[in-house]
Parts: C-alpha cells; sequence; structure tokens
C-alpha cells in the first residue's frame, strides 16, 4: 500500500472514530447531553486525535528510520567498495536498479520469479531497465545487482510492516477513545491540549529547520576545512577549482563579485523603491494607488529566469553598445552592471511594497502635529514619517539585500560566471551562490575538496547575512524613533 493511500485509510478510520465518538457520548448521557462534561463534538475529536495522531506519527517516524536502517543492510553487500565516493555511487546504482526492476513489475514485463533469476551474465540487464525508463551509466554488476534485489526486498517488507503497524495502531487508538467516553471525561480539556501542542509545534519547526540547516553547513564545511585549507580558503585571492587536484579555492574572488552586484542592485532598487513608497502613501489619489502599486507588484512575481533572459537579450547588449564599448571599458554584454541594473529591478516591489506598508502604519497623529506646527508635507515626510518608518525601512532594504545575495539565474545570465576581483561594473564577475551551483553540478566525487567547498560557501554566506542581521538592528535600535 502506498503512503498516500495508507494515510488516507488512517483518516477514514479517524473520521469513523469522529461520528462513533459523538454517537457514544449521547448514548452515555442517556439522551441529555447537558450532563457531559464536554461537547459532543469535543468527544468526537477526542476519538479523532487518539486514532489518527498516533498512526500518522509512527508513519513519519518510520519513513525516517526506514532509510537509514536498509541502507546499512544493503551496504554491506558491495564489499568491493572502499572510498566514501564509490560507495555512494553504488548506492544510486542499487537504488536505480532497484527502481527499474519495481517498474519493470509494475508494467507486468517481469514476474517476481523473473526478477530473481536475473543475472548480469545471462541477460544485458542495461537493455532491460531501459525499458523501463531507468538510465544506467555503465555495465551493472553482479554485486549490485544482489544489492537491488534486497534493497528491494527489504523495502517492501518494510512496506507492510508499517501499514500493519500504522493500521493497528489507529484502530487500537480507536477502541482506546472509545472506551474513555464517559459522562466525566474532560474531552474539551483534551483537545485544547493538542491545539497548543500543534501551535508549539509549528513554531518549533521554523526554530529546528535553521538548526538543521546550520548543522548540516557546518558539518560538511568541517569535512572540507579537514581536507582543504582554511587559511587558503579565507585568505587566497584566487578561484580555480580542478578537479583532478592542485586547486586553488580562494573565497574572496566570489564574494566580491556578490557584494558588488548586490550593492549595484540595492543602489538602484532602494532610492526607486523608496521614492515610490513615499509618493504612493503620501502624494498618490487613491486612483493612482489603485492602479501604480498593483504594477509595480506584478515586477515581484515575474520568474528570475525572465529577468536573465531580459538582461542577456536586451539590458547586456545595450549597455556593451551605447556605454561600455564607447568609454573604452569592455566588449562583453555579460558584467557587473548587467545583473545589478535587473536585480535592481526585480527588488524594486521589494522595498517599495513593503515600505509603502510600514509608512501607511505611521499615525496621522503625528501628521496632524507636524502640519499644526506650521510644517509643509516634505518637511512632515523628511522629518517626521521617514524616521517614525525607520525600522521597517531598514527591514525591507535588508529583505531586499538577502534576496539579492541568494540570487542565481540573473547572475548567471547576467554577469557570466569569471571569478575575478576588479572595481570594472562592465566586467564579467560571478557570486558565491553561482559557484555552489557549479561546484555540485555533475558526476563528481562528493567527498572531493572541490565539491564539498559549495558548503563551506554556503556557511560562509550564512555568516555574511548573520552579521548583515546583526547591524541592521543596531541600526534600528540606534536611531528609531520612540513613541508613546
Amino acid at each position: 500500500m502506498s503512503i498516500g493511500l495508507l494515510v488516507i485509510v488512517i483518516v477514514l478510520i479517524a473520521a469513523a472514530g469522529f461520528l462513533a465518538g459523538r454517537a457514544r457520548a449521547r448514548r452515555a448521557s442517556e439522551g441529555d447531553t447537558r450532563a457531559l462534561h464536554s461537547l459532543v463534538g469535543f468527544h468526537g475529536q477526542a476519538v479523532f486525535l487518539f486514532t489518527a495522531v498516533p498512526a500518522l506519527l509512527l508513519i513519519a517516524v518510520w519513513l525516517l528510520v526506514q532509510p537509514a536502517v536498509i541502507a546499512e543492510r544493503v551496504t554491506g553487500l558491495l564489499a568491493s567498495e572502499r572510498s566514501e565516493g564509490a560507495l555512494n555511487l553504488a548506492l544510486g546504482d542499487v537504488h536505480r536498479v532497484a527502481a527499474g526492476l519495481d517498474r519493470l513489475v509494475a508494467q507486468g514485463d517481469l514476474s517476481e520469479a523473473a526478477v530473481a533469476g536475473l543475472s548480469v551474465e545471462g541477460t544485458d540487464l542495461r537493455r532491460t531497465l531501459g525499458t523501463a525508463g531507468v538510465a544506467v551509466a555503465g555495465r551493472v554488476r553482479g554485486e549490485v545487482l544482489t544489492a537491488a534485489r534486497e534493497y528491494r526486498r527489504l523495502t517492501h517488507l518494510s512496506a507492510r510492516a508499517m501499514t500493519i503497524a500504522a493500521i493497528a495502531l489507529a484502530l487500537a487508538g480507536l477502541g482506546f477513545s472509545l472506551a474513555r467516553i464517559t459522562v466525566e471525561f474532560r474531552a474539551r480539556n483534551v483537545s485544547e491540549r493538542f491545539v497548543l501542542m500543534l501551535f508549539i509545534g509549528s513554531s518549533l519547526i521554523a526554530v529546528m529547520t535553521t538548526f538543521g540547516i546550520v548543522a548540516s553547513l557546518l558539518v560538511e564545511s568541517i569535512h572540507f576545512f579537514s581536507l582543504y585549507p582554511a587559511r587558503d580558503f579565507f585568505f587566497n585571492l584566487t578561484w580555480n577549482p580542478q578537479f583532478g587536484g592542485g586547486s586553488s579555492l580562494g573565497i574572496w574572488p566570489l564574494l566580491w563579485g556578490t557584494l558588488y552586484i548586490s550593492f549595484v542592485a540595492l543602489l538602484f532598487a532602494v532610492p526607486v523603491g523608496l521614492l515610490s513608497a513615499v509618493y504612493l502613501s503620501e502624494y498618490a489619489t487613491r486612483r493612482m494607488r489603485a492602479f501604480v502599486k498593483p504594477a509595480i507588484e506584478v515586477l515581484a512575481g515575474i520568474p528570475t529566469i525572465v529577468y536573465g533572459l531580459f538582461a542577456l537579450v536586451t539590458v547586456g547588449p545595450f549597455l556593451r553598445d551605447f556605454f561600455a564599448q564607447p568609454m573604452g571599458l569592455g566588449t562583453s554584454s555579460s558584467s557587473v552592471m548587467t545583473a545589478g541594473l535587473v536585480m535592481g529591478i526585480m527588488l524594486i516591489p521589494f522595498v517599495s511594497s513593503l515600505s509603502d506598508d510600514i509608512i501607511n502604519a505611521v499615525p496621522q497623529s503625528l501628521r496632524d502635529g507636524s502640519y499644526g506646527l506650521g510644517a509643509t508635507q516634505s518637511e512632515t515626510v523628511k522629518q517626521v514619517i521617514l524616521p517614525a518608518a525607520l525600522p521597517g525601512i531598514v527591514g525591507a532594504i535588508l529583505l531586499a539585500a538577502s534576496r539579492a545575495i541568494g540570487e542565481t539565474m540573473i547572475v548567471v545570465m547576467g554577469a557570466g560566471a569569471a571569478a575575478r576581483m576588479s572595481v570594472n561594473p562592465f566586467e564579467a564577475m560571478t557570486t558565491i551562490t553561482v559557484k555552489i551551483v557549479s561546484q555540485l553540478t555533475g558526476d563528481t566525487e562528493f567527498a572531493s575538496p572541490e565539491t564539498l567547498v559549495a558548503f563551506a560557501l554556503g556557511m560562509a554566506l550564512f555568516v555574511f547575512t548573520l552579521m548583515l542581521n546583526i547591524v541592521a538592528l543596531y541600526v534600528v535600535r540606534r536611531y528609531r524613533e520612540q513613541y508613546e
């Protein structure tokens, strides 16, 4: 039984339990539901929760533990693999072969007996798997086929065991919760405690996700620095990865490109977005605001690949023909200026919409007091409204900066992939995010420094954005206006 179907079955059992719980509560009250401590709906909810939640938790835990347990069993069959990278590649072949055999059995092209009788010598296994739409890079070895059979057997056995255990637990919860229903049973308290735990769990998801991201980056970064000197990574000014060895993996060219392109983008987006927000909130008529603000927000919904095409086809050639070449600054359409301007256009709604909402949230009494003291509208905007809205505006700019630092597609198509340190805005450069993608793309050994450097780059980017947040908090606390 598939996971989706199993979940549907459990939810149906729980729904039946909800109706049974309501009916049993009515019978327990002998027709007078006022005698119950809780409403009959709460009794039904309690039965539903006791039926569905433990079973669904069991499924979640089972799915988390199952891959590690099965992988440990299957790894023992791949005795010839010594290095971690080769073992990971072999396990990938095992998964692909097992998936192909499953598809062939599902399509009726192979029976389970035929799968058991398959051998590497007796058949062209690559061609057989190809009929199921599974591509295998090289010849399938005998131990890979054996491990794939064992992987299929354990996976199917685990799925059957999980199905039986989950349905049994759901039925046990159903019986237990129905037996607890009495006139004195506090079903409302049970339901409310569950909702409280749901709120707490939802809050912890964000916190645990952050810890998980940091832990995954930190573990792989430590692995990288055990293979490549940290001194060379942080102080080398050359980025030249060579998967055959002799790599120079200095972060500074990538960090410079990231900061340079982000600076150009913010230099364009922040003034335009902030002035647009001031106009929309303080000067525009209601009809003009109703037209202009949705038009600006449309920019946020355009896919970044479209912005990249716009940079590649329109902005890049325009800057090259009318600025770079006449000024003798370059001949390439891929440049920092191209990516920065297009990224700035993309960031305008982040600054404009958020700043507009924040400025509108400034109390009207502050405006009235400023006008009452004789200030003009422009003086009120500069000396009252903007200082009052400063924390929110800084937050909007920080969000735009984080978006700019993490952008990849516009940089690839607008700025190129050259890792260099230059102040010429019409030269091609690249960013950290682009190199993270390029280092993890392709059929490379995962345990090599040239691949693991992506995690060190990600960790450095995370630390940089964290420092940016700290600086923004300091600015907000130092300069914000305090009002009663």
